[in-house]
């Protein structure tokens, strides 16, 4: 398999396929394919997987796309403007957010996992469950705005908007605390709670956060 990330306000990734190699997303993540790609579509991992994939905010049902012959090409494009980055499942395990898979090689598994804090799955803004990305192969995830991707050392600590996390290492320790000061939740504009990254490893965060913007769009509809 062979990749090219194409495009820079609204990016794809364009994907080379040889004969029999496959690769899935969730649905509508296809913009385009040649010839000598098949599509099938499948609750991969079963019911109990596909129920967990829907708790994150993911599609129920798989779409897979393999080649019957050599040099068939597919492209999965992002949804907003953004990043598309490539990850190397095999040298790193991650927790990604919900909405953030974008596609990936057959060999990548991924699982709804509940964050180790009840408070952080109930607080943090992006869900209790998140999504545990391992196996082997490569995956592709949609970053919102750009990317700001950091290594964390032992025990340093990062606090961040809930809504701007995108991906980090599963060594990476995750928690929500409150915004202290009474003034401050009521008038910061900022919300009640900050998601805390505790290092060691790789953190992949994004500069807008989609919520909130889709917030701010929806609020100057007119209404009746």
């Amino acid at each position: 398999m062979r990749y090219e990330i194409i495009g820079a306000t609204v990016p794809a990734v364009e994907v080379t396929l040889n004969s029999g190699e496959s690769m899935f997303t969730q649905s509508g993540g296809m913009i385009w394919q040649t010839e000598g790609i098949n599509m099938t579509t499948n609750a991969r991992g079963g019911l109990a997987k596909s129920l967990g994939r829907m708790f994150t905010g993911e599609s129920i049902f798989m779409a897979n796309y393999t080649a019957d012959r050599d040099g068939a090409k597919v492209t999965f494009g992002s949804t907003i403007p953004g990043a598309v980055v490539p990850i190397d499942v095999s040298k790193s395990e991650m927790i990604v957010q919900k909405g953030a898979f974008l596609c990936a090689q057959q060999s990548v598994e991924l699982k709804a996992t509940f964050t180790k804090k009840f408070s952080a799955g109930l607080f943090g803004g992006e869900g209790f469950i998140l999504q545990r990305m391992y196996g082997s192969g490569m995956a592709f995830l949609e970053v919102d705005g750009d990317m700001y991707e950091r290594e964390l050392a032992p025990g340093e600590v990062i606090k961040v908007d809930t809504g701007n996390v995108v991906a980090f290492d599963a060594t990476v320790s995750y928690d929500i605390e409150t915004v202290k000061g009474l003034g401050n939740i009521v008038f910061g504009g900022e919300g009640l709670f900050l998601t805390r990254l505790t290092g060691p490893g790789k953190i992949i965060l994004q500069t807008q956060n989609f919520n909130d913007f889709a917030g701010r769009i929806i609020a100057r509809i007119p209404s009746k």
